[in-house]
């Protein structure tokens, strides 16, 4: 016993992380990751643990247990980063030979790499094979009739789970916790009302520690969190709207929960595995029963990867058995599901569009539990990070209009000039060939087809001719948006095939193309259904305090709207969430 407490007083860094704190020396970024997904030198070990689990164990053993761990690490010749006591697990840098030795220590389970994941969503309409953030290449089918439509502050999102009907009955999760792990926040944003409730930083190298400073470069978490906790009214406050937009912004599903934000993938929008089990276990760690505040805590995870994890595996569930309820996006990839959806005791998510289909990029499997609304889902960017997108030709102002990643902010007016030559297909109007240039193209706006070449080399072609705007039409039905590879300074939209192709046979004729700031944007994805069933779960976790993690989900997946085939299937789960009929059985 003596021993014991020697070793207590010695490891008092490895007693905190048995209390749900991490010891955390510099943990393996994800920077440079290769194309494996693996993290260069980075890895995650397993012990083997008792038929008890680390978890029976109380402190003085664990931290004892821990010590032992962190000493066959270090005598292996590995460098111990993160050590995750209550799993039996750490992060840790091992050269070819330290990993060698760390295999062959019996008392280790497993050695595996430190995975990278991705957030799993972007900007509306983005089809080319170019794009970022995991969104299918495959792109959007054209939309039926919508089932749901946006009224006011209310989007089409909140209108599928039936929001203005919930915050009637004041029922908005006040009380319930939503801890979001992504790509950080602008905490400044209007919608937020200046109340967020926590904020940490788990990227290695990227030092963000204020939440009201500039921390969320991708813009991703801070339009995950807009669709959970956007204010009513509150978005007067920023100026920069899209074509239509209530001037008070739009409103979140659960705008009375308390949300934290734990920052767990970089500028690029890919984290370390090790840093995001981080930012979970910080989230747990809100709980009362570890030492925190909150009575309930729903973490809401829009990222994934391909790759399954033992260590990721063990975190979620250590997180499940202390009561929280883990909610991650299925994936964009129109395959399997991604991790951590796929894993037990985490609740998988798809998407659909507002009529209710399937959405074409949305992961399928045995894995998904519930779907929500993730097709041309409207939310808050970090303030005049966003931009907005208009068009017109021949008189006739332009239905749907998406502005190209990296396009030039301005509004141009003037000549609309066919840009192609009368060769290949789509009208002989592609624009492709790295040389290719048009001299009437000078000063002018260049009416360009989608087709065999990149967006890249069309957009580069018109610059490169004098072009002051560029306008590229769709060469199927739907919204087109792009990504482009180099910034440029002129204006560049996509527009749908109908307008293009009726801009055409008016030319000559004049047209105005503009892309200017917004503090909203229009997204796609898995990561933007995830919020919604996140915030379904802490509203209904709000009136029902007394259910446990487990009643909570049966209660979400027993009252779903059933979509697709009858009962539980691989595309919709068992359903729409559906928070009101979980309150009110209605």
């Amino acid at each position: 016993m003596k021993h014991t407490r020697t070793l207590l007083a010695a490891t008092l860094a490895l007693t905190l992380a048995a209390c749900g704190q991490q010891v955390q020396v510099a943990s393996p970024a994800a920077s440079a990751p290769e194309h494996t997904g693996e993290i260069a030198g980075a890895y995650l070990v397993g012990f083997k643990e008792s038929n008890l689990g680390a978890q029976s164990l109380n402190a003085e053993q664990l931290a004892a247990q821990a010590q032992l761990q962190a000493q066959a690490i270090t005598a292996a010749g590995g460098v111990l980063t993160t050590q995750w006591a209550d799993i039996s697990a750490a992060a840790v840098k091992l050269s070819p030979e330290a990993l060698s030795k760390l295999q062959a220590n019996p008392s280790v389970a497993y050695v595996e790499p430190d995975l990278v994941r991705h957030a799993v969503g972007m900007k509306s309409g983005v089809t080319d094979a170019s794009v970022r953030s995991g969104l299918s290449a495959q792109g959007l089918t054209a939309q039926a009739t919508p089932v749901y439509t946006a009224s006011g502050e209310y989007t089409w999102g909140d209108s599928a789970l039936k929001v203005p009907t919930l915050r009637a009955s004041n029922y908005t999760g006040a009380g319930v916790a939503v801890c979001v792990t992504d790509t950080g926040i602008d905490a400044n944003h209007p919608e937020f009302g200046r109340k967020l409730r926590g904020f940490k930083n788990f990227v290695t190298g990227e030092t963000y520690t204020d939440p009201y400073q500039l921390n969320d470069v991708s813009h991703h978490g801070t339009h995950v969190s807009g669709t959970i906790f956007a204010q009513y009214g509150a978005g007067t406050g920023a100026s920069g709207m899209q074509a239509g937009m209530d001037p008070n912004g739009v409103g979140g599903v659960s705008s009375g929960a308390n949300l934290y934000m734990a920052r767990v993938l970089g500028n690029d929008g890919s984290g370390a595995s090790s840093g995001i089990i981080n930012g979970v276990n910080w989230c747990a760690a809100q709980l009362k029963s570890q030492g925190g505040t909150e009575n309930h805590v729903v973490v809401s995870m829009s990222l994934g990867g391909g790759r399954a994890s033992q260590t990721e595996q063990r975190a979620y569930t250590s997180v499940y058995n202390k009561g929280v309820l883990v909610i991650a996006a299925t994936g964009n990839d129109g395959a399997a599901v991604s991790y951590p959806a796929a894993y037990t005791n985490v609740v998988g998510v798809g998407a659909i569009d507002a009529a209710e289909a399937k959405a074409d990029f949305s992961n399928f499997g045995t894995q998904v539990d519930l779907v929500g609304p993730g097709v041309h889902v409207l939310s808050s960017v970090p303030l005049g990070q966003g931009s907005r997108a208009s068009a017109s030709g021949g008189g006739v102002t332009f239905s749907d209009v998406e502005g190209a990643d990296k396009s030039g902010k301005g509004t141009f007016s003037g000549n609309v000039v066919k840009a192609g030559d009368g060769t290949g297909t789509a009208g002989g109007n592609e624009f492709c060939g790295t040389s290719t240039r048009n001299a009437a193209l000078s000063g002018n706006i260049a009416l360009i087809s989608r087709g065999t070449c990149s967006f890249e080399e069309k957009t580069a072609n018109a610059v490169a001719s004098g072009a002051k705007g560029v306008m590229i039409y769709n060469n199927v039905a739907g919204p087109l948006g792009m990504s482009l590879t180099n910034a440029y300074t002129v204006p560049v939209v996509g527009i749908t095939q109908a307008d293009g192709q009726g801009l055409l046979v008016k030319l000559p004729t004049t047209g105005t193309v503009s892309v200017t700031s917004a503090d909203y944007e229009y997204f796609d994805g898995t990561s933007m259904a995830t919020p919604h069933v996140s915030a379904a779960a802490a509203v209904v976790w709000a009136v029902k305090p007394n259910l446990t993690n487990a009643q909570l989900l049966s209660l979400l997946t027993s009252t779903a709207k059933d979509l697709g085939t009858a009962g539980k299937d691989n595309n919709f789960g068992y359903g729409l969430v559906n928070p009101l009929g979980a309150i009110t059985g209605q």
